[in-house]
């Protein structure tokens, strides 16, 4: 149990890490933003040849500039990867799958806690899609794709969640969030995509930072932007 606080708190302090770095970018003005996150970023390197199989086909998707569904950024991707591992995460829900691409950065992660990750697609060409891409990653085993409407298949989730994933139809994120929000476990973190652009929910927003029961940064708002909550313990 301690092992298990420790690693969340680790997760935690990453988040608040990555916060204030936010904010300070922010206040350094526009053009630098850019220019300043380009200069520190390099490609994630992989520790061993599974993680360079998932990287590679994660690479080969970013790069495809036919490809109109990745939905994260790859700076996105990277912190999901780094709470889920920091965190220890084993069961990670996502509501949005689209191709794929969000859903093998938290794979990375999940390699090494041995967690799983179930995720809730609406269009079934999507999910055949990011199905195939899982298999070519060799990350299938750790994914289970629930093709439907999201507002209604999430009703099937009754085990607690480490993380929860938004980033379907953004005026749904509320229904999500009330239906889905007494499962994620004490101490377990919300990850909202789209907090920028496209506009969120002002419903959403509310509910996330007036109950007491949660606490939210917003991060990484050069780009789409991403709300980070934590539901307290």
């Amino acid at each position: 149990m301690k092992n298990e606080n420790r690693n969340w708190m680790t997760g935690l302090a990453l988040a608040v890490i990555l916060s204030a770095g936010t904010v300070a970018v922010a206040q350094s003005g526009g053009a630098g933003r850019t220019d300043a996150s380009t200069a520190l970023s390099k490609p994630a390197k992989p520790k061993n040849d599974a993680e360079a199989k998932i990287l590679a086909v994660i690479d080969e998707m970013t790069q495809d500039r036919t490809q109109r569904y990745l939905s994260v950024s790859p700076e996105d991707g990277r912190l999901f990867r780094q709470l889920t591992e920091a965190a220890g995460a084993k069961r990670v829900v996502e509501v949005g799958t689209s191709t794929g691409y969000s859903g093998l950065w938290f794979a990375l992660a999940l390699r090494s806690t041995g967690g799983k990750l179930v995720t809730h697609e609406l269009d079934p060409g999507r999910a055949r899609i990011a199905r195939d891409h899982f298999k070519k990653a060799g990350v299938d085993d750790l994914v289970t794709v629930i093709e439907g409407d999201a507002h209604e298949t999430v009703k099937q989730h009754k085990d607690p969640i480490d993380i929860l994933f938004l980033d379907a139809d953004k005026e749904g994120y509320i229904d999500y969030l009330q239906k889905l929000l007494p499962l994620v476990r004490p101490g377990g973190l919300i990850l909202a995509h789209n907090m920028r652009s496209p506009r969120p929910d002002p419903r959403y927003i509310e509910a996330i930072t007036t109950n007491p029961d949660l606490d939210t940064s917003f991060v990484l708002m050069e780009g789409s932007g991403v709300g980070l909550t934590l539901k307290k313990r």
